[in-house]
């Protein structure tokens, strides 16, 4: 089944000739970087994109319809206008309902692949959250990436959740994971996360040679995972001390669910005096380029 969407006049002609297309989350813009620099990262996202030859596509649901490729009026909407957070599980209800809402990396993906997108740049992918054992609390990107068949292109997952979990599930789920430039696994604001990558590449026609092996083979997505830029890293002292502040509020506030990396995010960056922003805007434009230059690695005769 294909959902009933929307393509921008450039998506649309980028499909049909063949051109590097990268997909972008709205979630980023929506509610992981507060105003005005959500607004100044969707502009340089997508300048990133245009700079290597590239179309961006960055994904929202606006008055109920899947929209791939958005106008600045369209992002203005998504930068300052509520939003509703959705998932995968959430289209539905979106469009059904008529509603506005940003895409989560599950819904993207799904959005993207029905366009017939196969590159997503984002800054990190859900998981497995720490006490998944009690609350069976697993990010949906997970499941979805098992069954679409997109390159997401991250700094791998987020130091809040379990990082071992996540590439279990990743592994059970036949989910690829490379290392872009790297033998250690990403976690988001630190550079390595303490864990292995199981395969390493250092060249986006390495990236995109693997990817498209991969697609021939198998239905899943596959996740390439960079690290921050060096110069961007969170400070390892501050950014222990941030983690567990956040979840020890997290605790004291009872927040669960899909609650829970908001708030978390929302501590870094407040508590870090815009540190912790620096960092996410920073890898997130890395990725982006990153994303780009495989896209036109697969678009080039």
């Amino acid at each position: 089944m294909t959902p009933p969407l929307t393509c921008s006049p450039d998506v649309t002609d980028a499909l049909a000739t063949g051109r590097p297309i990268v997909a972008l989350e709205s979630t980023l813009l929506a509610h992981g970087l507060p105003a005005p620099a959500n607004r100044e990262a969707a502009a340089e996202l997508e300048e990133l994109v245009r700079a290597h030859g590239g179309v961006p596509a960055t994904i929202a649901v606006l008055d109920g319809v899947p929209r791939i490729g958005l106008t600045a009026a369209e992002l203005d909407r998504v930068c300052s206008a509520p939003m509703a957070k959705l998932s995968a599980r959430d289209l539905g209800v979106a469009v059904g309902l008529g509603i506005d809402g940003a895409t989560t990396v599950a819904a993207t993906a799904t959005l993207a692949a029905a366009a017939g997108i196969s590159v997503f740049a984002t800054g990190g992918l859900g998981g497995v959250h720490r006490g998944a054992r009690d609350t069976w609390d697993v990010s949906a990107d997970l499941a979805a990436l098992s069954g679409t068949p997109v390159l997401v292109v991250c700094s791998g997952v987020k130091s809040i959740l379990d990082v071992a979990a996540t590439l279990e599930v990743l592994e059970t789920r036949s989910v690829p994971v490379l290392g872009y430039g790297t033998d250690a696994f990403p976690g988001f604001y630190r550079r390595d996360s303490g864990h292995p990558v199981p395969w390493r590449v250092d060249t986006p026609q390495q990236a995109a040679a693997v990817w498209v092996a991969h697609r021939r083979l198998a239905p899943s997505g596959m996740v390439l995972a960079q690290p921050v830029p060096q110069f961007a890293e969170l400070d390892a002292e501050l950014h222990d001390r941030l983690l567990a502040e956040g979840l020890a509020l997290v605790a004291e506030r009872g927040i669960t669910g899909k609650d829970v990396t908001p708030a978390l995010l929302e501590h870094f960056h407040t508590a870090s005096g815009g540190a912790s922003l620096a960092t996410n805007v920073a890898l997130v434009k890395a990725n982006t380029e990153l994303a780009a230059r495989v896209a036109a690695a697969l678009a080039a005769p």
